[in-house]
């Protein structure tokens, strides 16, 4: 099948996740990134990660993670051939991503007004903690201040324990996330009209967009979201329970799968007992009603439980570890994990995720390993039209 971005070029001018997270997902949907690196250090994100020795290979497993399939071209924009030598491949390209602070660029003379003279078709897309306007658009940002200023960390953990930030990078991956849609979306307009366009991604109003009813019900009912821990508050039960030897994840949202819930646990009595026989009522007495579940939740493993609700139709399922779930049966059937070679050639695959969807029946996977900092510098100049002189004059007056 032919992929869904096949001769799409991106210029990826990104740094360590969210920017790199977007043209990530654009990769595996077939697109030609070319990642536009500083020579000698490249992306950031080459010396972040949880192995030393890959970081200070600049093989960092943040970068390895985010970057395959893409091509590394080293350019200094500081250097006026380094900045000629982008423009040159802006005319070429579709996209051009990047996630320096607002105004960085046109401080290089490579702004927006600029490349689109010199491409009226690009699709220019800026992720930024804040966006390109308002009075927070100069201000440095990463994940952890985009959690915590979002209201995220406020309705994470529980009463005594929030605000928490979230296990993982989350305002990044969304910020990375809705990039990635927002340039596809531009991309179906250009096709259309040949218009191009100037993408503002704020990481603040992602994250802010992702809290769904936490915001929703506030911005319409006046409701002010509070810290519930594991607890679902539009629901009850719906949260985390003990089990016999673990803890398990039900969501028993609706009256017959309480009515379920209840029969399956030997709890038949707790469909009529006036403590919880209204919905909301469920919700206001959640931990009396959670005490009389776990008592009888008690006999059995997480994994028994998790086959005996699942199968009559009441949403339930283990709470796994990162590893316990990357060996799930569903993954592997799903060929959701890819193994690459390592970009230095050792003698182990890199192991990385494809993309959250199917296409046409097949998984996105990543066309070719995570690129060496600046290693098809040549081939993509060879392809903008410089000779072999040229490169090495650029190499050696250090612009690539």
């Amino acid at each position: 099948m032919t992929p869904l971005l096949d001769g799409i070029r991106v210029l990826d001018l990104t740094n360590v996740l969210a920017g790199p997270f977007a043209g990530y997902q654009l990769a595996l949907q077939g697109a030609d990134v070319i990642k536009v690196e500083l020579p000698g250090s490249g992306d950031l994100a080459r010396r972040l990660g949880a192995d030393r020795a890959l970081s200070e290979e600049l093989l960092g497993a943040s970068f390895l993670a985010q970057n395959g399939g893409k091509r590394s071209l080293t350019l200094n924009l500081k250097d006026p051939e380094g900045r000629a030598a982008l423009l040159r491949a802006v005319r070429e390209a579709d996209v051009l991503l990047e996630n320096f602070r607002p105004g960085v660029l046109d401080r290089l003379g490579l702004g927006w007004d600029t490349l689109r003279a010199e491409n009226p078709g690009l699709v220019y897309c800026a992720i930024s903690g804040f966006g390109q306007t308002g009075p927070l658009r100069d201000r440095p940002a990463y994940d952890q201040i985009i959690q915590g200023l979002s209201g995220m960390m406020s309705v994470t953990g529980t009463a005594a324990t929030a605000p928490l930030r979230a296990g993982f990078p989350v305002a990044d991956t969304l910020g990375g996330m809705a990039a990635a849609y927002a340039v596809t979306a531009a991309l179906v307009r250009r096709g259309r009209t040949g218009e191009g366009a100037f993408l503002d991604v704020s990481m603040l109003e992602a994250a802010l967009t992702s809290l769904g009813w936490v915001t929703s019900n506030y911005l319409i009912t006046g409701q002010e979201p509070v810290p519930m821990g594991n607890e679902n508050f539009t629901a009850a039960p719906s949260g985390t329970f003990r089990t016999a030897d673990g803890y398990l994840n039900i969501a028993a949202n609706r009256q017959e799968q309480y009515a379920t819930l209840c029969r399956l646990t030997g709890r038949e009595d707790l469909i009529g007992d006036a403590r919880f026989a209204h919905p909301a009522d469920r919700k206001t007495r959640r931990e009396e009603l959670r005490t009389e579940l776990e008592a009888a939740l008690a006999a059995r493993p997480a994994a028994e439980w998790e086959e005996i609700l699942s199968a009559a139709g009441v949403p339930a399922a283990r709470v796994l570890s990162v590893p316990e779930v990357l060996e799930l049966e569903q993954l592997t059937a799903r060929d959701f994990v890819h193994d690459l070679p390592f970009p230095d050639g050792r003698d182990r695959p890199l192991r990385v995720l494809g993309g959250p969807l199917r296409v046409d029946g097949e998984p996105p996977a990543p066309p070719a390993r995570p690129p060496l900092l600046g290693e098809h510098t040549d081939a993509v100049l060879a392809e903008l039209g410089y000779g072999a002189a040229e490169i090495a004059a650029l190499r050696e007056r250090g612009a690539i």
